[in-house]
């Protein structure tokens, strides 16, 4: 039986192997990182990692942040043998290998309100919300999760350094645009009205290396990292002139900073801590 305080057992470093309910049969591992003045009120924080699948790097990378920024952080690890690929993660698991939809409830966007639910259960937290941080292919994640639909309970949140973007437009098939997902017109102007961070690093516009995204609907965003960024934030504030709605969204240029995941926290901490206080 997983036993979800483990997560706070001890201030700093601590990981527990978890299968997620949706998903039997499919293990992870969550690494949490607890602040010295943990208490039940400290607000809860959920880290995605990059496509290398490395949680504990993320963790690691919010270990010196977690006190000051007074955050519990849970970073979900995402292996490869039982999430593989970009199906699995950047794009939620939405879809089996012959496109055809899976139940929303088995969708990965959904484990950070299935994890966050187990630490009400367990009286690990009394906080409502909860704040979501994603790099690279977790930026990805966390954009995309957010977009259809997956908000209930989330307060704050930065997507940071993706490589690709659900652009708000529902012209485009998902996962380049967010069509062909049901969403319609209402669900978009919700998705929009959402207080949405994007953090992009200045210096993040290197094409050269085998992860930056470069299949031709990759390429209508942008040609750098850099550049999809600006092109995503400013897609929505049109998107919402043309409809007639607010919106939300705004992008932090990160100077000096390129694709390092590390980095990127350290400069949304300060971000992330002031909106969940």
């Amino acid at each position: 039986m997983m036993d979800v305080r483990a997560l706070v057992a001890n201030a700093g470093p601590n990981d527990l192997p978890f299968e997620d309910p949706a998903l039997p049969g499919h293990e992870m591992v969550l690494r949490s990182a607890r602040p010295r003045q943990f208490s039940t009120r400290t607000p809860v924080l959920f880290v995605h990692h990059g496509v290398n699948r490395n949680g504990g790097d993320y963790r690691d990378f919010w270990l010196p942040l977690v006190d000051e920024a007074d955050v519990l952080v849970i970073a979900p690890e995402f292996p490869q043998t039982w999430f593989p690929g970009s199906a699995w993660y950047n794009f939620g698991n939405r879809v089996d290998a012959q496109g055809v939809a899976k139940p929303r409830a088995q969708w990965t966007y959904g484990l950070d309100g299935r994890v966050f639910g187990l630490l009400r259960a367990a009286g690990v937290t009394e906080v409502v919300d909860y704040g979501m941080f994603g790099h690279s292919a977790g930026g990805q994640f966390v954009h995309r999760a957010l977009s259809l639909g997956f908000r209930d309970h989330v307060r704050a949140a930065v997507s940071a350094n993706a490589g690709t973007y659900a652009m708000p437009d529902l012209s485009v098939a998902f996962p380049f645009g967010l069509g062909e997902t049901g969403l319609g017109r209402d669900g978009l102007a919700a998705a929009l009205a959402f207080p949405l961070t994007v953090m992009a690093g200045t210096e993040d516009v290197d094409t050269a290396s085998a992860h930056f995204p470069k299949e031709p609907a990759a390429m209508l965003q942008g040609a750098t990292r850099y550049a999809r960024a600006q092109n995503y934030v400013r897609a929505a504030h049109a998107a919402a002139a043309l409809i007639g709605c607010a919106c939300a969204w705004r992008i932090i240029d990160v100077p000096g900073v390129d694709h390092d995941g590390e980095r990127m926290s350290a400069a949304a901490a300060p971000v992330l801590s002031a909106a969940l206080h």
